[in-house]
């Protein structure tokens, strides 16, 4: 075929091709995941992205003064939520289960139904742990995990989507937990 032949073929397929626009996919850039150490090298967690830190004051049922350390990150659609306390020699961690169900139970008053959907006990690292979920308002739900090993107070929550608190992201930040 000659190079005129050609053309001619051509020239109607690219006629129309002037009409036709290009679709662009917008540029989807992934999250990087950072390791977070926290406070006193209490244990490392993965998050997509640098947490803010926040320091919050407490007290003891006895009136012992200790700090709460607290990383959040908002990413994604997601919360991913790290907190840490070493709580006072005058708070009985002899019994872990009891101290882990008050902060379940507190936890639990941001919950539509004011109650865990689920509660797995169980040990991690010679520590007793509970993970729960249970839906927020509007199709949104929280998932956390709530470790108490001697004196450390250890506690993971991600928020996101309903169907999102099983998914890769909460799976990621769960399983990276590395407790010192």
């Amino acid at each position: 075929m000659n190079l005129l032949r050609r053309g001619l073929l051509a020239a109607p397929a690219l006629a129309f091709a002037g009409g036709a626009e290009a679709q662009q996919k917008p540029l989807v850039i992934p999250l990087k995941w950072y390791v977070v150490q926290v406070v006193d090298d209490a244990f490392t967690v993965e998050m997509p992205g640098i947490p803010d830190h926040r320091l919050v004051n407490d007290a003891s049922a006895r009136g012992s003064a200790f700090a709460l350390h607290s990383y959040s990150l908002e990413a994604g659609g997601y919360s991913y939520l790290a907190q840490t306390a070493l709580y006072p020699p005058d708070v009985d961690t002899t019994q872990p289960r009891s101290l882990i169900q008050a902060a379940l139970d507190d936890r639990a008053k941001v919950l539509e139904t004011r109650k865990w959907s689920k509660v797995d006990w169980r040990e991690i690292l010679a520590g007793a742990a509970a993970e729960s979920s249970g839906p927020l308002k509007g199709g949104n739900a929280l998932r956390q995990l709530v470790l108490l090993k001697e004196h450390r107070f250890v506690s993971l929550a991600f928020m996101g989507a309903a169907a999102s608190i099983a998914g890769f992201e909460a799976e990621r930040f769960f399983k990276s937990l590395k407790i010192k």
